[in-house]
């Protein structure tokens, strides 16, 4: 699923070789595999739960509406498609699937889209990543599925926040799927755009037939390795156990694979889009059409992220933000929800965090040897009688609050003041949540960098 990519791939060589689905049920097995030996298991879903419920919220983030705010418009893909957290789009189906299902006519569709929380997924030295998912793909083909767009895919963690970094910091793209053809495509997306070692907006692609039965009509899995166990090291992607792409380190220049490497990990993501540059591509023509039928969903048994050799954790964990006195950025963030990025003319310049509302949060590792106050460095442009809370929280974004303030109107939102707020003391290497509570939904406050003193 590719961003930022209006202009679209050609796929020239790219549709050759299809071949007729093979009619087939498709089973989910409603739990994710045993571990391999010598493999650790990092992540997992299995989608278990009530039928007409939504997934997991401590796994992942429903994205919704045409594109992220302040980000390019119908999510930079030209997808037509709006996205909900209704359980019409969006649900478990009570056998241990989760189905994402379009819903629509003409050029009005209702869908869904989910990435999870964690982005820190990443090979530690010496290791391999795989990313592994066990999907049905929408069930129809023909002129039935024109605009049908399935995908299972990653992005770099600085994206989120941004959205116009892209292509740089990197985008697998494991198992795309477009109009109901027999294949699966894997393709990297990097580097520059247009151009550039990625050849963008193209990306560096491949497909294949699904072995067997049809990606239709039946269950595949499709897995994406990352490999740093090897020199070079190698980028893998893979339908039911079977390479059909390799991407080598050595077929890219420093800075490109740095900048796609070098960060805190990729999340994940799951969506079926409508119409957009891919699926117009192939058809030659725009979709979806009056012959597009409604309701048929990716079906998604499950989700699961391994690790070879031993340890729990994808990559060594972030190192703990300074301790007693040091200055936090505000971007450097492991996580977040909402907010965006913007240059700031706070003295020392680089970015701050912006668009903060209700709801918002940040996350980050802090190494705490009992401090007792809290000093946050904000600005606000908030109209009158908006003001919220700045919330300092243990280990999610309903943990342990520490401590709060509040803050309102300073005089606009690059006019910046350090306010200072009591904790309760902790000690230890911790995961904080800076949480941001208001009772309007507007912007109420922006967030330079912070510190935690006694």
């Amino acid at each position: 699923m590719v961003t930022l990519r209006v202009g679209k791939r050609s796929l020239i060589g790219w549709i050759a070789a299809l071949l007729v689905p093979v009619l087939c049920i498709g089973v989910a097995n409603a739990a994710v595999p045993s571990t391999p030996s010598g493999w650790t298991l990092v992540w997992s879903d299995d989608f278990n739960g009530t039928a007409g419920t939504l997934p997991s919220s401590a796994n992942w983030i429903i994205d919704t509406g045409h594109g992220y705010p302040g980000g390019p418009a119908n999510w930079g893909t030209g997808e037509i498609q709006n996205y909900t957290s209704s359980t019409s789009n969006l649900s478990l189906d009570g056998s241990g699937n989760l189905r994402i299902t379009p819903i629509g006519s003409g050029q009005n569709w209702t869908s869904a889209r989910i990435e999870s929380r964690r982005a820190d997924f990443k090979p530690a030295a010496g290791r391999i990543l795989r990313i592994e998912g066990r999907i049905q793909m929408p069930n129809v083909t023909g002129n039935a599925a024109l605009g049908y767009w399935p995908a299972f895919w990653a992005l770099g963690a600085p994206y989120r926040g941004n959205y116009w970094n892209w292509p740089g910091i990197g985008e697998f793209d494991i198992m795309e799927n477009v109009n109901g053809i027999n294949q699966v495509w894997g393709v990297l997306h990097c580097g520059v755009t247009p151009g550039g070692n990625c050849n963008e907006t193209n990306g560096l692609g491949a497909a294949r037939a699904c072995p067997g039965s049809s990606c239709q009509s039946a269950f595949h899995t499709y897995r994406f390795e990352w490999d740093r166990s090897i020199t070079p090291n190698q980028f893998r992607w893979y339908v039911d156990g079977v390479n059909y792409h390799t991407l080598s380190q050595n077929q890219f220049d420093a800075t490109t694979w740095t900048n796609m490497t070098s960060h805190a990990g990729y999340f994940l993501l799951l969506n079926v889009a409508m119409g957009g540059g891919f699926p117009n591509g192939v058809a030659g023509f725009g979709t979806p059409t009056s012959a597009t039928v409604s309701g048929r969903p990716m079906v998604v048994d499950y989700v699961a992220v391994w690790q070879s050799g031993a340890g729990t954790s994808p990559s060594p964990s972030p190192s703990p933000s300074p301790p007693t006195g040091g200055v936090i950025q505000a971007e450097s963030y492991t996580a977040q929800q909402g907010t965006q990025l913007e240059t700031t003319t706070d003295a020392g310049g680089g970015q701050n965090v912006a668009y903060i509302s209700n709801g918002d949060w940040l996350r980050y590792s802090v190494n705490f040897t009992g401090e007792t106050q809290f000093n946050a460095r904000v600005a606000s442009g908030a109209a009158g009688g908006v003001s919220g809370l700045v919330q300092v929280r243990l280990g999610s974004p309903t943990g342990t609050v520490l401590g709060q303030m509040s803050v309102g109107n300073t005089g606009g939102w690059q006019s910046w003041r350090t306010v200072p707020a009591n904790i309760s003391p902790v000690t230890g290497a911790q995961t904080v949540y800076i949480t941001f509570s208001s009772g309007q939904p507007a912007d109420f406050v922006n967030l330079n960098y912070f510190s935690f003193s006694r």
